[in-house]
């Protein structure tokens, strides 16, 4: 069986999305559509794509998809996915799920009352080394989990933050956490797989580093203590930090593990029980080895055309496909965008009322 996509929303992440789906066997794009015809025109063009339309509806009652990818505005998701929904569709939500935790809850809601299925766009949730990450845990090699780390660099001069800076009007300033809300769920989902309570205690502090002439008038800076009972966690998200980062710390209580989602390593701290400087020495050894054999990892999946930016999107998609086509369950519980949403509101409040966001 092979899937009917359309999607809605032809901007950057669409680009993405469709690039995917092209090399799936289980799914095929079928028709793209955006408010400006001109976009959906140009991604349709691009990738071969048969349809194009700028009316949501028109292309819903035409084109009769299995599944609509909404890769439009986040403030646009929710009436989006009901329409998608109630037309019979699967859906494949981009990040954020909605604007706040209650509309979340109630899109969920929804897809249970149609009976359709759902996932999110988080793209790093199943890259390799975190799916590797998963096994080892459960295989108890970090023992219990005591504290986790995230960090996210982003580049605003990039071309997605590039964007922004230019436009005032740009729709990521209007979201009531702007540039934070656009870009967190990257940052929290890697925490919530980890503490699992649906209220845990949040600390969240936020500022803008940059210039004024830079011309952002939202925070850019963001520092987040998250506790649990058993387990805590600090994020990190940072426009300023260079070299670019992305990495996940777990600290056990057998072992702690560093997940590098740039280059694609794991690796672990080590320990000596050689004494003095020779103990160091050998600590020294034993981390670039581990990194030699990780470099040789990459350059085997390199050469299998394993390797690439968009693995774990690519893994997201085929699970989701899968799980409609044999009605299993979905790849990203219904739980876990919950939480992250739940957390989102949380350190929103906290930075509105310390005026750092829209209000």
């Amino acid at each position: 069986m092979r899937l009917d996509v359309a999607l809605v929303g032809c901007g950057k992440a669409a680009d993405q999305h469709v690039s995917e789906i092209k090399k799936l066997k289980n799914a095929q794009v079928v028709s793209v559509c955006d408010l400006e015809p001109l976009m959906a025109e140009q991604l349709a063009i691009r990738y071969g794509v048969r349809e194009y339309y700028s009316d949501f509806d028109r292309m819903l009652q035409q084109v009769k998809p299995d599944v609509v990818h909404i890769t439009a505005p986040p403030q646009s998701h929710l009436s989006l996915a009901k329409k998608a929904l109630d037309a019979g569709c699967h859906i494949l939500v981009e990040k954020p799920l909605a604007l706040n935790h209650e509309e979340g809850a109630y899109l969920i809601d929804h897809v249970a009352r149609c009976n359709r299925k759902m996932t999110i766009g988080y793209t790093y949730y199943f890259d390799p080394i975190a799916r590797a990450m998963r096994m080892m845990i459960q295989e108890g090699v970090l023992g219990e989990i005591v504290h986790v780390e995230s960090f996210l660099g982003y580049d605003l001069s990039g071309r997605f933050g590039e964007p922004i800076l230019a436009d005032r009007m740009h729709w990521v300033r209007q979201l009531p956490g702007g540039l934070l809300q656009n870009i967190l769920d990257h940052l929290l989902n890697k925490i919530t797989e980890f503490i699992i309570e649906e209220r845990p205690a949040v600390c969240a502090h936020a500022w803008q580093r940059g210039r004024d002439d830079a011309n952002l008038g939202l925070p850019d800076e963001l520092r987040v203590m998250v506790s649990g009972q058993t387990t805590s966690a600090y994020a990190t998200f940072s426009s300023h930090a260079r070299p670019l980062s992305h990495y996940l710390t777990i600290f056990g209580t057998k072992n702690t593990m560093h997940l590098d989602f740039i280059t694609g390593t794991m690796t672990f701290s080590v320990s000596s029980t050689l004494p003095g400087s020779i103990g160091r020495l050998s600590g020294t050894f034993g981390q670039a080895w581990q990194y030699f054999r990780e470099g040789g990892r990459n350059v085997i999946r390199f050469a299998r055309s394993q390797y690439h930016y968009l693995e774990g999107l690519n893994f997201l998609l085929t699970s989701f496909y899968d799980s409609i086509i044999h009605d299993t369950l979905v790849p990203i519980p219904y739980t876990e965008m919950l939480r992250v949403s739940a957390m989102m509101d949380e350190l929103f409040e906290q930075l509105r009322s310390a005026h750092l966001v829209i209000t």
